[in-house]
């Protein structure tokens, strides 16, 4: 945990971002995945975690808007617990590490939501993203499942949006701890990628680095020969030469803040000519998209600028023709470039994606588009210092779309078709970075993993 004073400062400033009611958030409890006694992992609510940093399962927290208080509500464990589990800190103690010192037994919320609710009181709720807490939280306060989203505090959805997504320096250097971690998963990676090499071998061993040097995996691991999939996690494949193995892996750590990295290299660690073409556009995308990083800048102008770089690079392969950026603003890019530039990254590595993307991500100056490839953009407002984005673009050969896109003859007049078919199976490229917004500009965070051709293939050598 930070120090007690964080948590504190940290209900102090949303309390000044609301007035009236109480906020409740509940923990997570324990799932199991085949008998109760079996459970996953236990992962706290990210929410909880950032207001109260009480890595424990079974509790709820409450700040009262009205009298100024905090309250942690949680069962002290008995012997029968102990001799499973041996002796715990008791909530009291717990509390007190996040600067609470109102405790009650978990029977105590019960009463209190109760009385707040006879006394015409506003409960401010997120929207309950697990099946046990929208259970848990529909029987608290008398709301049927199907109608909780709508009845979610749009204030307190806000107030923790403008909190959260700013990251002090401690959390900067939460996420960058984790970022040096993924340099270790990703160098073994591709020191891996060899002929013959089964991809579940990768997948395990840098799923292995992540709980040796600090925790979970931050997502599942995608890691595939066929990276034209933009989540593949199937890992079954063989890996063969003249195939690109895209691997985009990271870990979190105690406090659950995280990394996401992607590198694509070539499967016995020497690009051929057309690899390499594709990647240095990709590669190029990248480095430009990055170094436009800066406060008061559009995400979304860093993405069409990212997505005219991919459609200049792909002209000048003779795979797209025209003018690049009239292409990219026509969408003919999405045909190889059909996914968001990136997404913020902190407490969940989609963070805040729980509380509604479209809250997060855009405002009344930048609205969401509903065309294809830029409707997948999970972030398009402006950028503020302390920000913490991914930079990800990637080229895709997709046969089904393609396929497509050319029965329909579709934006034929900036793509040569007939030389998209050659590269039908190709798979993916996809390059990552994790980029702070800083005050004049940007910094990529974490130990330099390899990324450009000579850097990875010196690697692999």
């Amino acid at each position: 945990m930070f120090p007690s004073a964080v948590y504190s400062d940290r209900r102090k400033k949303l309390r000044h971002e609301l007035s009236g009611g109480i906020i409740l958030f509940l923990g997570n409890q324990e799932v199991p995945f085949n008998y109760p006694a079996n459970t996953y992992s236990f992962r706290q609510d990210s929410n909880f975690s950032y207001f109260f940093g009480l890595d424990h399962p079974d509790l709820a927290g409450i700040i009262d808007l009205d009298e100024g208080m905090d309250y942690i509500f949680g069962n002290d464990v008995d012997i029968d617990d102990i001799i499973w589990m041996g002796v715990q800190p008791t909530i009291k103690d717990q509390a007190a590490k996040a600067g609470v010192m109102h405790t009650a037994p978990l029977t105590g919320l019960n009463e209190v939501v109760k009385n707040a609710l006879a006394k015409g009181r506003k409960i401010h709720f997120v929207p309950p993203y697990r099946g046990e807490t929208i259970l848990w939280i529909s029987d608290l306060l008398g709301i049927p499942h199907l109608e909780l989203k709508a009845n979610t505090s749009e204030p307190l959805i806000r107030a923790i949006i403008k909190l959260r997504m700013k990251k002090d320096a401690m959390e900067v250097a939460e996420i960058e701890k984790m970022v040096d971690v993924a340099w270790k998963m990703h160098t073994t990676g591709m020191k891996m990628a060899k002929a013959g090499v089964v991809e579940r071998e990768i997948a395990g061993t840098i799923e292995g680095i992540a709980l040796s040097q600090c925790g979970p995996v931050s997502f599942p691991v995608i890691l595939s020969i066929n990276g034209q999939t933009l989540h593949n996690h199937y890992h079954g494949n063989t890996l063969a030469e003249g195939r690109m193995l895209v691997i985009d892996a990271g870990c979190e750590n105690d406090l659950h803040y995280s990394s996401d990295i992607t590198r694509t290299v070539p499967v016995g660690g020497k690009f051929n000519a057309r690899q390499k073409g594709i990647y240095e556009v990709v590669l190029n995308a990248n480095m430009t998209a990055t170094r436009a990083v800066k406060p008061g800048v559009p995400f979304k102008e860093i993405h069409m600028l990212a997505a005219t770089e991919i459609a200049k690079g792909l002209t000048s392969l003779g795979i797209m023709k025209g003018d690049p950026a009239d292409a990219a603003r026509k969408g003919a890019h999405t045909l190889f470039f059909p996914h968001g530039l990136g997404h913020p990254l902190g407490l969940d590595v989609h963070d805040l994606e729980g509380l509604g993307e479209n809250l997060i991500g855009y405002d009344e100056e930048v609205q969401r588009s509903k065309e294809f490839g830029l409707a997948f953009l999970r972030f398009g407002r402006k950028l503020q210092e302390g920000f913490v984005m991914t930079i990800e673009p990637g080229i895709y050969f997709i046969p089904e779309l393609i396929d497509i896109w050319k029965a329909e003859n579709k934006l034929s007049e900036f793509i040569n078709y007939n030389v998209v078919e050659t590269y039908k199976d190709f798979g993916g490229i996809r390059i990552e970075d994790d980029v702070l917004v800083t005050a004049d500009g940007y910094r990529v965070l974490g130990k330099p993993i390899p990324k450009t051709v000579t850097e990875i293939e010196d690697l692999m050598k």
